[in-house]
């Protein structure tokens, strides 16, 4: 008889996954980050051929925007009073320019991968990780409804995934069954989830709608 003992799945990760994972996300995150800026550089948005891309950005633009023009301030400022000590200007130059172009990064992100309608289903984006497939043949209706929820509420709840801007959505995806979604990082909050509703933001969503429909028609 075999004594081989098997993991057990519901078993919370160990700290050694925790920080594969979380390596694993920065690293996908920094290549994205400068995938996108060459897009946003070459005008090429990651939108299937066919397909309509729709945008989530709006309610965060001026925020982040402030916050790049700061830091961009902020680099020759700190280099002028650290300028003496170069052991110490050096890192903090580096840094600096660092921060500044990640933050380039995840909004050239948000703006070169929106949310999309295509021939092949629609993809649920957000920044620099998130990015969920749906099938039209797993889609039952797709409906305008905003919802706004509890702050820190999270994106799974029960059977249902929530992809909020500043926490609303103002669509509703329900499924034919239930679907196996993958989101970034480590159970209860990534890993594979089972819905069977999706709610997201678009800042169009009459447009999304307006996409849709056609695919929504057809798959029927």
């Amino acid at each position: 008889m075999s004594t081989e003992t098997r993991p057990d799945p519901t078993a919370p990760p160990s700290r050694g996954a925790r920080v594969r994972s979380m390596l694993h996300r920065a690293l996908t995150s920094e290549v994205r980050g400068y995938a996108s800026i060459g897009r946003a550089i070459a005008r090429r948005p990651a939108i299937p051929q066919g397909g309509t891309g729709l945008g989530y950005h709006r309610p965060v633009l001026t925020i982040l925007i402030v916050f790049i023009a700061l830091s961009a301030v902020e680099i020759p400022i700190l280099d002028l009073i650290v300028h003496p000590w170069p052991a110490v200007r050096i890192p903090i130059l580096i840094l600096g320019i660092w921060g500044l172009t990640w933050m380039v990064g995840l909004l050239c992100a948000m703006i070169m991968r929106p949310h999309t309608v295509g021939p092949d289903g629609i993809r649920v984006r957000s920044g620099l990780e998130i990015d969920v497939a749906l099938a039209w043949d797993d889609i039952a209706s797709i409906a305008i409804d905003r919802r706004v929820d509890e702050p820190k509420t999270p994106c799974i709840t029960g059977t249902e995934y929530a992809e909020r801007m500043q926490d609303e959505t103002n669509i509703e995806i329900e499924l034919e069954r239930p679907v196996t979604i993958r989101l970034p990082g480590l159970a209860p909050r990534g890993g594979a989830h089972e819905v069977t509703r999706v709610r997201l933001w678009t800042d169009e969503p009459r447009a999304y709608l307006d996409a849709a429909r056609p695919f929504l028609t057809a798959a029927a």
